[in-house]
């Protein structure tokens, strides 16, 4: 029998077809995640996500990209929060921790309750087009402790729970895991004297942490991170002691992995590897493949990853507030207030991605 219990799932549109409703009802799956095709205005998103929680058995995970910049969802419906980058180089803790609180109040009223950030990884090469331009802290661990930190505190308090990502260090990837797969040289000696800094210092602060789709031959030669039991099992899990925590793979639809693995190899090395969930965020009409996949695992594994999933759900995400049109006018004023008092960084050439227009 299909289990969709360990998968999170993209939407096409701004409304359920039928036939997703009827997919999602049947498999179950731990939850959902959102982008800007299916955010049309406030009340529609609020509409959206409340009938996505009524199709669940369980409490869903409703997640998004609100990184600020530009990662923004919901940039079509209400100003964006000052990018990462522009935010550390103005070094302001106040106005950091006001970007983070601001986040979670506009995320908690559209029912949101999970956001994939922040972004931790280290911006080793800021002049490259490898997905992350705009969006890291900055180069120093301390930094990106201090200032990635002070957000993900704030934004926490508004009730929205935390991944970090993209562990161990996609800012190491010379190419955009959107399109291939990014390789990086570096062992985990180096690794560990920078770029994991930052999810050890904020452990107790993250509720979840993604994995990068880039692959590390000195570490595993033979599959990428976010497939690697070595990576997530030995290293994230056993040694770090990222054990309770809820671990998920990127998007599994991106160039990186779908170009080299079909659908339910993918699933089944990423719940193998350790990872709690498998997002498959744009091809889900492909999910039944994706739940079979899961259902043929060895049961231990299934019901380790079952198990995390559950005290996520139950521990870490919180019911959203009542709609309110006054909250959310008092919000978006002072979203765009934040943003006229931080300067714009200096973005460079223009960034390539993908990932800023989903």
């Amino acid at each position: 029998m299909a289990d969709g219990s360990l998968l999170l799932l993209g939407i096409a549109g701004p409304e359920l077809t039928p036939e997703e409703a009827a997919r999602f009802r049947s498999l179950q799956p731990a939850g959902y995640i959102l982008f800007s095709r299916n955010i049309v205005s406030p009340g529609q998103t609020r509409r959206l996500t409340d009938d996505l929680r009524g199709l669940s058995v369980d409490t869903p995970i409703l997640a998004i990209d609100q990184e600020g910049g530009r990662v923004t969802r919901t940039k079509e419906i209400a100003p964006a929060a000052p990018s990462a980058p522009a935010l550390a180089a103005l070094g302001d803790p106040v106005r950091i921790a006001k970007a983070g609180a601001l986040t979670g109040d506009l995320l908690g009223l559209l029912g949101f309750n999970l956001n994939f950030a922040p972004v931790l990884d280290l911006d080793h090469f800021p002049d490259r087009q490898n997905a992350l331009r705009g969006r890291c802290w900055g180069r120093d661990p301390q930094r990106v402790i201090d200032h990635a930190g002070q957000w993900n505190r704030w934004m926490r308090k508004s009730r929205i729970a935390s991944c970090a990502k993209h562990f161990p260090a996609c800012g190491r990837a010379l190419s955009d895991p959107h399109h291939d797969l990014p390789s990086s040289p570096a062992t985990l000696e180096e690794l560990l004297r920078e770029d994991i800094l930052p999810y050890t210092a904020l452990m107790p602060e993250l509720d979840a942490v993604m994995l990068a789709h880039v692959e590390f031959p000195h570490i595993d030669p033979e599959l990428p991170a976010s497939l690697s039991p070595r990576v997530i099992r030995r290293f994230l899990r056993d040694q770090l002691g990222f054990d309770r925590h809820l671990v998920l793979t990127d998007d599994l639809d991106m160039g990186a992995i779908g170009s080299r693995y079909g659908r339910g190899q993918d699933v089944k090395l990423a719940i193998s590897a350790g990872n709690d969930l498998a997002l498959i965020c744009h091809r889900t009409e492909t999910a039944g493949i994706a739940a079979q996949a899961i259902a043929e695992l060895p049961h231990p594994v299934v019901a380790d990853a079952r198990e995390r999933v559950e005290r996520f759900r139950n521990t870490r995400l919180h019911h959203p507030p009542a709609w309110s049109d006054g909250r959310w006018a008092a919000t978006c004023e002072a979203l765009a207030r934040l943003a006229e008092e931080v300067p714009a960084e200096d973005a460079g050439p223009p960034a390539s991605s993908p990932v800023a227009d989903y």
